[in-house]
């Protein structure tokens, strides 16, 4: 999921509507609500955020540094003139990206992955998640999962729910914390029980392959990627 943040809010829904149309997940966020939402937020969630969008905002600076230290995801900020100050101003303070706008969002998906494919070489981080038998590996940087060394091809909607689950490893999330990270919180033609429809078609297909279920599901608790 992005997070859009810009104090104009038909900007924001404009940015979210662009990721929508792309099939990602997005939410946009006033300035003041930032702090809120950091706070009541779980960890997990966080963890699931893939960027930051900065639009127009009173200080972008300030409160960059808080969502530096909560999350490692890219954070592009978006500026609409050319000043040297002003972007010197933002990498200072812990932006990783200025693009000029009008940019289209497969360009700001784009440059967010390269930022994170460089974070994860430069913190020798591995960029999939392996399972505990080394036959199922997870790709984070959005490629299908592999077994035995061979694709696995899926559909978006369950690759996605599988990379969520696999860097959650051993950590139980509930159908609603899934269903966030997918689909996004203003997603509401579609509901949340789609989640259960998309896990049962995942782990059938990983089953077949694997021979065994990497994915545990308990009444209550959630699902767990055991694997």
């Amino acid at each position: 999921m992005y997070i859009v943040v810009d104090e104009r809010e038909s900007v924001a829904a404009q940015y979210v509507e662009g990721f929508d149309s792309e099939g990602v997940a997005a939410r946009g966020l006033d300035v003041r609500d930032v702090q809120t939402w950091i706070d009541t937020t779980p960890a997990q969630d966080l963890a699931a955020i893939q960027g930051f969008v900065i639009g127009d905002c009173a200080d972008r600076t300030a409160f960059t540094g808080l969502l530096r230290s909560l999350s490692g995801a890219p954070i592009i900020a978006l500026n609409e003139t050319r000043s040297l100050e002003q972007t010197l101003a933002l990498f200072t303070a812990g932006i990783d990206d200025v693009v000029r706008k009008p940019v289209h969002v497969r360009e700001i998906i784009a440059r967010a992955g390269a930022i994170r494919r460089r974070t994860n070489r430069s913190e020798v981080k591995p960029a999939s998640t392996p399972d505990r038998s080394g036959r199922l590996t997870v790709h984070a940087d959005g490629r299908d999962p592999e077994i035995d060394g061979q694709s696995l091809l899926l559909p978006r909607r369950e690759r996605d729910i599988l990379d969520y689950l696999a860097r959650n490893r051993g950590r139980p999330v509930t159908k609603g914390q899934i269903f966030k990270a997918v689909y996004g919180d203003l997603d509401t033609a579609v509901d949340e029980s789609v989640v259960e429809g998309h896990i049962s078609k995942l782990r059938k297909k990983l089953r077949m392959r694997l021979g065994y279920d990497p994915i545990e599901a308990k009444r209550l608790a959630g699902y767990t990627f055991v694997g």
